[in-house]
């Protein structure tokens, strides 16, 4: 749900209930999304150090030495050209 800023502070108990209840609670401010409020629970969950999806890419296995040689050594032609 999305709430105003205004909303947002006279119900700030009832915005916390629900972020915990709910989920996510968007508060706008001029319209435009300004902050989000989340129950502790989303918090730590976020906040734990789980890699994400890209650290997890970039934590794999180092390259031995043959693997390096062979990316470095593979073929660097230009590709054929074709008739459309």
């Amino acid at each position: 749900m999305a709430w105003q800023l205004q909303e947002a502070k006279a119900r700030f108990s009832e915005v916390i209930q629900r972020a915990r209840l709910e989920g996510p609670q968007t508060v706008t401010l001029r319209g435009q999304r300004a902050a989000v409020v989340l129950s502790a629970a989303d918090y730590d969950r976020l906040s734990s150090g789980e890699p994400n999806f890209i650290a997890a890419l970039l934590g794999g296995p180092a390259w031995g030495d043959e693997m390096i040689a062979a990316v470095n050594d593979r073929a660097v032609d230009l590709p054929r050209e074709t008739d459309f």
